[in-house]
């Protein structure tokens, strides 16, 4: 199915479409915003928790990360800020200028990139952080974690962050929907923690270890050798 097809299903001729960089930029600077297509009913995006503080929960998770750091997806940059202060080299990228403009803010270094676009460092990088639920990123979390496998040091790590268990495995079609402005449809996963096993294995990876702390659930996976 087309994108130009699947978007007749999310036509509403009361909003006005733009691309997702600006909606979610929107979204960044304020605005409140919800993400129509992951579950029953439009989910509101949970922006002011992407751009606190980094607290004891994001701790727990970035304590398994491994040396030099890129942070896919960063958002506005609180994990990637932590990671510094925590004496990491670390890079964050996002595809929307918002986000990056907000990473640098804190100091730390981000570029507008997207995951399967060249990136600075290829096959060196200790560790890549999927967080705050970017496993998501366009639809297929084999082809996603192939890519990242291209990412890493041979003895990398990935520390990505899940959904609780017997959510499973779905990819969807969403949109993000902030006032009058509607983004184009876009491909988005959900994985629980009870598939990652499989989707790993498919992308040539192995669970090192799950955790779950304070309801928040993410594994540590390494390339199998």
């Amino acid at each position: 199915m087309t994108t130009e097809l699947f978007d007749e299903g999310f036509r509403d001729e009361g909003l006005r479409d733009e691309s997702f960089s600006s909606v979610f930029s929107r979204a960044l600077r304020g605005l409140p915003c919800s993400v129509v297509g992951v579950g029953e009913a439009p989910q509101p995006l949970p922006v002011a928790s992407w751009a606190r503080e980094a607290d004891g929960t994001d701790s727990a998770m970035l304590a398994h990360c491994l040396g030099p750091t890129l942070d896919i997806g960063c958002g506005p940059g609180r994990l990637s800020a932590r990671l510094l202060e925590l004496g990491h080299v670390v890079l964050g990228i996002d595809v929307v200028p918002e986000a990056v403009r907000q990473t640098r803010e804190r100091g730390v270094s981000a570029l507008v990139r997207d995951v399967f676009e060249e990136l600075p460092g290829e096959g060196r990088w200790s560790t890549a952080l999927l967080a705050d639920g970017n496993i998501g990123i366009g639809g297929d979390p084999v082809a996603l974690l192939r890519r990242i496998g291209q990412l890493l040091d041979p003895l990398g790590r990935v520390v990505v962050e899940l959904s609780a268990p017997g959510v499973g495995l779905r990819s969807v079609w969403a949109t993000l929907q902030c006032g009058e402005a509607r983004s184009r449809p876009f491909r988005w996963s959900v994985l629980g923690v009870d598939a990652i096993a499989d989707v790993a294995t498919a992308a040539g990876f192995a669970v090192l270890s799950t955790h779950d702390h304070a309801e928040r659930w993410f594994a540590v996976l390494e390339e199998e050798l």
